[in-house]
């Protein structure tokens, strides 16, 4: 294989940022943030529902947490699955996971049970933390006794007063609590017996396990992206070292990230949530993004908001509603788009009324995920992802392993300290995604510019991208062949204009009389809102190949 040493990029650098960063004086993620902890204690941390949270208090309750995990006896390096929104109890629960010296398995709070399961069998975790709002889904698959342990908090449980009522309001008016029974210790609970047992402070390396990150990858199957604490810090510096010419004059003042995306997704966990608390900001956190008249009203609230992190369908729904215009936000340093596609027009609507453009970047859950962005300075909206950020190499490369010429698509392979570890208990599959020389085959086509920009072009497996969501072809053809009526499945992406591609499914039926409405129905039971097929298309033969694999490409055709 060719390896282009010049590494062209590097020359569009802007002045400051440097070429390699320096893992060396941190040993993990914990003693970074903690440094935070001690460094802003009166700073406040996290504003969720207009209840701020200081610095120090998220300290002293994640100290505590961990401090519980303690007392359950846990094997070294055991696993603690964690199913919330965009609450306090997240940054609580993960961080004190890290602090106690386990690992941490973020979970989707819009999961069915059966992919909870999946996940939570796969990741062998012995912990579950949740939010009762989505308890009815693990009651489901209680009686299996997949987890050692179950901690259910309420939305308002660490809110202090004004917490009652957010849970009253969630429980008995808005009802979005269902019914669930299962043994189980409160989250309140939990901190309360950490707070009586005392934390004792773990000895922790960069080749630790820090987060299982499941991704589809290009196959199907749910996996694991094994995350080391080596990794999630890498990125975390690669991303303030890039932002850092447009931070430089902010040092004393406390910069206020939005934090709008899931941090169970790896987008916002690392470059909102865990570079936030790196640089001491205040995190505004939303726990419902899909309420956009309330987003409206936060933002209008928060006009200081420094860091807008987000994905197309996201600025694509704000900038369509009438009373979006009276957003104000003069203090705007950096709009990042990422997790999917950010569309042409969407952008220049955005940059026309905001007055800041996005700057697109490009990242995947096995490489932590930034590794490419564009600059925070950049003018215009430009359809690049941007170039490799510091200490990342990328090779355009062709199907034998050659390195293509500039300007000629190829898939896209990442070699640099953010790529994972492996897969978590996937040996062959591990080594099935990394060239000989190391680089992590992403199954993204690009192309490089000869100044080193890089454009997405395709995707090189099937795989769809629904409002930044990886949905895989072949779990959904599995669980809908799994429908009494159903013979065969196969499903594809079609573009969509918000939500970038929507899933359509082809079957063919053994039952005459299965109706489209009941396939959708029992994919409302089975799956995520976001995989679900939005077009139900019944054909009379499936097109396959001669060894009777299904072509999908002929079904795009």
């Amino acid at each position: 294989m060719q390896i282009n040493p010049q590494k062209p990029w590097l020359k569009n650098y802007l002045a400051g940022v440097p070429h390699e960063i320096d893992l060396g004086s941190h040993s993990s993620i914990v003693e970074l943030l903690e440094e935070s902890l001690r460094k802003y204690p009166d700073r406040i941390a996290i504003v969720s529902m207009g209840h701020a949270m200081s610095y120090c208090q998220l300290d002293m309750l994640s100290q505590d947490f961990a401090a519980y995990l303690q007392t359950l006896g846990l094997d070294a390096g055991a696993r603690i699955a964690i199913m919330f929104p965009n609450v306090p109890q997240y940054f609580i629960a993960m961080l004190g996971t890290l602090r106690a010296g386990f690992v941490v398995v973020n979970v989707n709070p819009l999961y069915t049970a059966r992919e909870l399961e999946h996940q939570l069998r796969d990741s062998g975790a012995s912990v579950l933390v949740i939010l009762e709002n989505f308890a009815h889904v693990y009651q489901e698959i209680a009686d299996q006794l997949l987890v050692k342990k179950v901690i259910v908090s309420s939305v308002g449980e660490v809110l202090g007063p004004k917490g009652v009522i957010i849970n009253l309001i969630a429980r008995h008016i808005k009802k979005l609590v269902p019914q669930w029974r299962f043994p189980c210790i409160k989250f309140n609970q939990a901190l309360k017996i950490g707070l009586g047992h005392g934390f004792t402070k773990q000895k922790l390396g960069l080749d630790d396990i820090a987060f299982l990150q499941y991704t589809g990858g290009t196959t199907g199957v749910s996996k694991g992206a094994v995350l080391l604490h080596r990794n999630i810090l890498a990125n975390i510096i690669q991303i303030e070292c890039w932002l850092e010419p447009a931070l430089q004059h902010r040092h004393q003042q406390q910069l206020v990230f939005l934090c709008a995306l899931p941090m169970t997704h790896i987008f916002a966990l690392t470059a909102c949530g865990l570079l936030g608390m790196r640089k001491g900001a205040k995190l505004i956190l939303v726990a419902n993004p899909r309420d956009i008249s309330g987003f409206i009203k936060l933002l209008m609230k928060y006009p200081d908001i420094n860091i807008f992190p987000g994905v197309n369908t996201l600025f694509h729904a704000l900038i369509h509603r009438p009373e979006f215009k009276a957003v104000q936000l003069p203090n705007l340093l950096v709009t990042i788009g990422g997790g999917m596609a950010v569309l042409k027009k969407t952008a220049d609507l955005w940059q026309k009324m905001m007055g800041v453009p996005i700057a697109q970047g490009y990242g995947l859950s096995e490489t932590s995920p930034v590794v490419c962005v564009n600059t925070p300075f950049v003018k215009e909206f430009t359809g690049s992802i941007g170039m490799p950020v510091p200490s990342t190499d990328v090779l355009i490369l062709d199907d034998e392993g050659v390195e293509v010429p500039f300007g000629s698509p190829g898939e896209i392979c990442i070699k640099g300290p953010q790529v994972m570890a492996g897969y978590w208990n996937r040996l062959e599959e591990t080594e099935q995604f990394f060239t000989p020389e190391g680089y992590f085959k992403s199954g993204d086509i690009g192309i490089m510019s000869a100044d080193g920009y890089v454009h997405i072009v395709d995707r090189k497996k099937d795989m769809i991208v629904v409002a930044g969501f990886k949905v895989f072809p072949n779990e959904i053809e599995e669980v809908i062949s799994m429908m009494p009526g159903v013979s065969e499945c196969a499903v594809i992406g079609l573009p969509h204009r918000k939500l970038g591609e929507i899933v359509r499914a082809y079957i063919v039926k053994d039952n005459p009389e299965l109706t489209e409405a009941q396939v959708i129905q029992y994919c409302k039971e089975q799956m995520s809102s976001y995989k679900r097929p939005r077009k139900i298309t019944f054909i009379d033969e499936m097109p396959k190949s001669n060894v009777g694999k299904i072509l999908r490409r002929h079904l795009r055709d």
